[in-house]
């Protein structure tokens, strides 16, 4: 059995087109929700969104090739080259059958669908691009990054709502584990701000409608939140079996001791209240790591903002942990990048990934009106420094699909 370390983590996010911008404007509590800018929201209940900014795919890829590509393609090659410039590295040719990739995406090429259902309702079948399938379908992340890298490897896209990037790390610490492969690009990418997306998630009431106040309207663990705020972007990891990655000498950021996975068998979208699915995902980590509960002191928490997730991840967490949950460190990225869906595990397992390295827990923003039945420490006081030995990234996603990374500080 192979032990599995993170050589290097890439980031595209509503803080930043780079995983070092994006970090220290988390830690600076900057928030990425805005109006949005993508289509005309007159009509709709929600006009915000936490949108990635300035984003020029052509800076890391050709003109022609970008315009094959949908927006989440785009992000994960372009994370993809900084993953592997800030690895130093190049897959050599004799190992390119053991680097794999494998890249969640919750819904895929939304955007293509509506433009080209849109052209075809008004010019006929005719005008259906060649490229309308293999641009829109979420596998294709993972193959053109399969492409981007010379990986061939699995070449796999985990969908499963809001867990998919979560899913996809966790497969690829398995597969190292396992010793099929010695390497994988992991991780999750997603862009759907789009009037199908915003529109469908307003019916279900699920998005905050705080139009009037962006930066404020998402509120994980608040008694104020009135929803999630969609956002988008791409968070990558290299993940490598210790072996190969001292051969090549590698940094190594951080050490993968545990992946967890459940389903709640309840709902197509509402957990269980007493978040037992939740709790079944995080202590199979745990028990993969054959560490002790008391051991973890950070989660990267789901924490969506919304009421039911807040309070039963919540109730997850004391289930698991007991008294010892009120001295874990807790934040909530997504008060502060919006929700990510497939992406969203990526992201915030690269967050995790620098909090052990840099001994810093970014803080949770707008929770200023706590929510007594969520009443864990999730850092609204800011960011902490504190050296931290284990982290646990949760992502939780409809159908009652949980999954869970934990990490561990590298010490060799």
């Amino acid at each position: 059995m192979n032990r599995v370390v993170v050589t290097s983590v890439a980031a595209i996010t509503p803080l930043g087109n780079d995983v070092d911008t994006s970090w220290k404007n988390l830690l600076e509590s900057k928030c990425g929700v805005d109006l949005i800018t993508k289509f005309d929201t007159t009509d709709f209940a929600t006009r915000i969104a936490a949108e990635v900014k300035d984003f020029d795919p052509t800076l890391h890829i050709g003109k022609k090739e970008a315009r094959r590509m949908e927006t989440f393609t785009q992000y994960a090659v372009s994370a993809t080259r900084m993953l592997f410039d800030s690895a130093g590295w190049t897959v050599p040719e004799e190992e390119r059958e053991r680097v794999g990739t494998i890249i969640g995406v919750g819904l895929g090429g939304l955007h293509t669908i509506e433009e080209s259902h849109t052209k075809f309702l008004k010019r006929g079948p005719k005008k259906i691009s060649p490229f309308f399938i293999p641009i829109l379908i979420a596998n294709m992340a993972a193959g053109q990054v399969s492409i981007e890298a010379g990986a061939m490897g699995p070449n796999i896209c985990t969908t499963t709502a809001c867990a998919s990037g979560t899913h996809a790390v966790g497969a690829a610490y398995t597969d190292i584990v396992m010793g099929r492969v010695d390497a994988m690009i992991c991780g999750g990418a997603e862009s759907t701000v789009t009037p199908l997306a915003i529109g469908g998630f307003n019916s279900m009431r699920a998005l905050s409608t705080r139009n009037d106040e962006p930066q404020l309207a998402s509120r994980p663990f608040d008694a104020d939140r009135t929803g999630f705020v969609l956002g988008e972007g791409c968070g990558l990891l290299l993940l490598e079996s210790l072996d190969h990655a001292k051969a090549r000498g590698a940094e190594i950021l951080a050490e993968v001791v545990g992946s967890g996975a459940s389903g709640d068998a309840y709902h197509m979208t509402a957990p269980p209240e007493d978040g037992s699915g939740m709790a079944l995902a995080m202590k199979a980590a745990i028990r993969e790591a054959k560490i002790d509960p008391s051991e973890i002191d950070h989660i990267n928490a789901h924490g969506t903002s919304t009421y039911l997730n807040d309070l039963c991840e919540t109730r997850a967490i004391k289930k698991v942990f007991g008294d010892h949950a009120y001295d874990i460190n807790i934040c909530a990225n997504k008060s502060q990048i919006g929700h990510l869906l497939g992406a969203a595990g990526g992201v915030e397992s690269v967050f995790a990934v620098k909090t052990l390295n840099e001994g810093i827990i970014p803080g949770t923003i707008n929770r200023t009106n706590p929510d007594p039945e969520c009443d864990l420490d999730v850092c609204a006081d800011g960011p902490r420094e504190k050296q931290v030995n284990y982290a646990l990234s949760n992502s939780f996603g409809f159908g009652g699909t949980n999954g869970c990374v934990l990490f561990k500080r590298f010490d060799g």
